[in-house]
């Protein structure tokens, strides 16, 4: 999909790879990203963690997230997106590449993002059976000493179903992007994988750079 622009919408010229990360609850794409920031050392932003360091931070924005959340309301995909911009923003230069982890959460969010900020290269989607995802997300819950009343399993298929749903939405208008990864397997089995098709990516944007 090309970039667009219209009003004051206009993408910037990142030059280096922009990689979509998703997955469900418990597919291990926390642990994948590590692993890329650690061996490619690329930015690693995810929508959770800037809005809770927005907030934090006290600014306007961040009390006016802060209010938004307290009442229980969704957070709109331009507060969001805003965010990322800023993030990518402030992070450009000397950067190697992007992995926005997490986001999109839905199709509407990713034509968003292209028209935005920058089209994707590359969309990596770590895949695993719900019941490996249910079972992978009770086991963490159990380890943990921080108690959540939505860490059940029915609460658990739920946000799995919900995830599937909008997933399939953004997979099926990025296919020509995006690359289903096998994470039933073992850390490195699959970081084997995610290595492979960043090599590829990361020579063929290069030289795209190079050309241009």
């Amino acid at each position: 999909m090309s970039a667009m622009t219209s009003g004051k919408c206009s993408t910037l010229k990142v030059g280096v790879p922009i990689i979509w990360v998703l997955g469900g609850p418990g597919c291990g794409k926390g642990t994948q990203c590590a692993k890329i920031v650690e061996k490619y050392g690329f930015v690693h932003l995810s929508s959770g963690d800037l809005l809770r360091e927005e907030v934090a931070s006290g600014s306007p924005k961040g009390q006016e997230l802060a209010a938004i959340m307290k009442e229980g309301k969704l957070v709109s995909n331009d507060d969001v997106l805003g965010l990322l911009e800023k993030a990518i923003r402030e992070r450009l230069n000397g950067a190697k590449g992007f992995l926005i982890d997490g986001y999109p959460r839905e199709k509407d969010q990713g034509v968003a993002f292209e028209k935005k900020i920058a089209p994707a290269d590359l969309v990596l989607f770590f895949d695993c059976a719900d019941a490996t995802l249910v079972s992978r997300v009770m086991a963490r819950a159990a380890a943990s000493t921080e108690k959540r009343a939505d860490d059940n399993e029915e609460t658990i298929k739920t946000r799995i179903a919900t995830f599937r749903s909008n997933t399939n939405a953004i997979l099926s208008q990025y296919t020509d992007k995006t690359l289903t990864i096998n994470a039933e397997r073992g850390v490195d089995e699959i970081f084997n994988d995610v290595t492979c098709a960043l090599d590829c990516l990361i020579q063929k944007k290069a030289t795209v750079v190079a050309s241009a």
